[in-house]
């Protein structure tokens, strides 16, 4: 676990691996679109084992929110468990969101 402070706030950089149906169910842009909410940079990729991996990078308080909301997904979705893995700094770090392959 990183933390640094960027204005004020403190940053951290999280990785998470999402384990359940959560390939084929619009998981990454829904991950997307609740991190751009939140002010959470990063990426999120399917992985070949089918679980999704989530870095993200913002304020502690928003990258733990994101975090509770990996354990919902979306509509469609079923979250077995989520492990918190890793971080990646240099897709965490890139700024924006990013949806990789």
């Amino acid at each position: 676990m990183q933390g640094s402070t960027e204005g004020g706030a403190r940053m951290v950089e999280r990785g998470y691996r999402v384990r359940g149906r959560v390939q084929g169910v619009g998981f990454r842009w829904w991950t997307r679109s609740q991190a751009l909410r939140l002010g959470v940079s990063g990426s999120v990729r399917n992985c070949p084992d089918g679980t999704v991996e989530v870095h993200a990078r913002g304020s502690q308080e928003a990258v733990e929110a994101l975090r509770r909301r990996l354990d919902e997904g979306p509509p469609g979705a079923r979250v077995e468990e989520v492990e918190e893995i890793a971080a990646e700094t240099t897709s965490a770090s890139a700024g924006g969101f990013r949806i990789e392959r």
